[in-house]
């Protein structure tokens, strides 16, 4: 459980998403930075009370957090609490919606945890996917102000609970200043991103650029983050910026002295590709997800996985689980255009392709198309032969 810790409190916190064509974002992207693991030992570290040391919360997107980094979410709830969503806001307008509310919390008070599956939809007419339920929408608010935490998921379905009951006793509770938690979040994106251009350090923690700018700018006058000119794709040389602690590490990388020999595959969720425009600006890469697109509109798939060959981004699978047949089924695998299929990549290829499967439980794979035509053949023979 240390080692699944210690990458979420690299990173920052992990993007949770509910497609589950194969195993949800969230494990996949410690996958792909641990190999197989336990995904069991993950949930525990979120919703096991002997064991929690992570948390649900608002930080990029809904997020797997550290309990450490709890303090410096304080302000966002108070600002929730203080109707900084319009939406919440205006539907808090109803003395209604107020009064349920009010009783939602007084029985999770009294009796317990609840799931939003407990309060029976009473309206005839339903509107799109995100038309809650009034009983869900008053359940959100309370953890959208921290009145209420995840206490654990059931099928994928939140279970709330008070904040006293889920939050652990060795957890600071003492909310840092605004101006505090911009600066421990800004500092900790910058760990996490690694390089970037200042203006992307607010992208990964979803704060917009021109509030995060001043900070970022404070930080730069402190040496807290460091100003480094590199060239990039279109062959120009910009000025980046780096963490203080991060100059020997990339040292170290511009000297080829760290080990990239590894082929995985990334959730299209992934925290590579927080920082807005860093996939073309530092490989060449452009990651969509186009699972939302309608069918005849996707360029590549439904839920593509970009591969990550030593330090290249060279293409992207696009995966599905026949759960029953214990068969990972790949509608696609697509190189980029300019990638040299030779032996290295086909082995290292059909090894996350290996990985991959025991991650997902499955016994055989199916190549059904890929471009080149001919690396659907060569890969099922590399796999063949391990």
């Amino acid at each position: 459980m240390d080692e699944i810790y210690s990458v979420v409190d690299s990173i920052g916190c992990v993007q949770i998403d509910s497609l589950q064509i194969v195993r949800r974002s969230q494990y996949i992207v410690l996958w792909s930075r641990l190999g197989l693991y336990d995904t069991e030992d993950f949930d525990k570290l979120i919703y096991s009370e002997p064991c929690r040391r992570l948390f649900e919360y608002w930080l990029h997107e809904a997020s797997i957090i550290p309990l450490t980094w709890f303090p410096s979410l304080i302000p966002i709830m108070q600002d929730n609490r203080n109707g900084r969503s319009k939406g919440s806001k205006n539907w808090l307008e109803a003395c209604s919606n107020r009064q349920l509310m009010d009783e939602i919390f007084d029985r999770v008070t009294c009796n317990g945890y609840v799931k939003s599956s407990d309060f029976r939809d009473k309206r005839l007419n339903r509107g799109s996917w995100w038309d809650w339920k009034p009983e869900k929408r008053a359940l959100e608010i309370l953890y959208d102000r921290g009145s209420f935490m995840v206490t654990n998921r059931i099928n994928f379905q939140k279970v709330y609970d008070l904040k006293e009951r889920v939050l652990p006793k060795w957890v600071n509770k003492t909310g840092m200043t605004h101006y505090e938690s911009y600066r421990h979040l800004l500092i900790n994106a910058m760990k996490a991103l690694g390089i970037c251009h200042p203006s992307q350090i607010g992208d990964y923690i979803h704060v917009k650029r021109t509030v995060a700018r001043p900070f970022v700018r404070q930080l730069q006058e402190e040496g807290v983050i460091v100003k480094v000119k590199a060239r990039l794709q279109d062959d120009i040389i910009h000025d980046l910026v780096v963490h203080k602690d991060d100059l020997e590490l990339l040292t170290r990388a511009s000297d080829n002295d760290i080990d990239v020999s590894d082929t995985t595959f990334l959730s299209p969720f992934d925290n590579l590709f927080w920082a807005r425009g860093r996939d073309l600006q530092f490989w060449g890469f452009h990651q969509v997800l186009e699972a939302y697109k309608p069918k005849y509109l996707r360029k590549w798939g439904y839920f593509c996985l970009p591969i990550l060959h030593k330090n290249r981004l060279v293409g992207r699978i696009d995966p599905k689980i026949d759960r029953n047949k214990e068969t990972l089924i790949l509608n696609n695998i697509i190189l980029e255009p300019d990638t040299r299929v030779d032996n290295v990549l086909l082995d290292g290829i059909a090894s996350a392709l290996k990985g991959f499967m025991d991650f997902n439980v499955c016994k055989e794979i199916l190549i059904e198309k890929s471009f080149p035509k001919e690396l659907a053949r060569k890969l099922m023979s590399e796999i063949n032969n391990r």
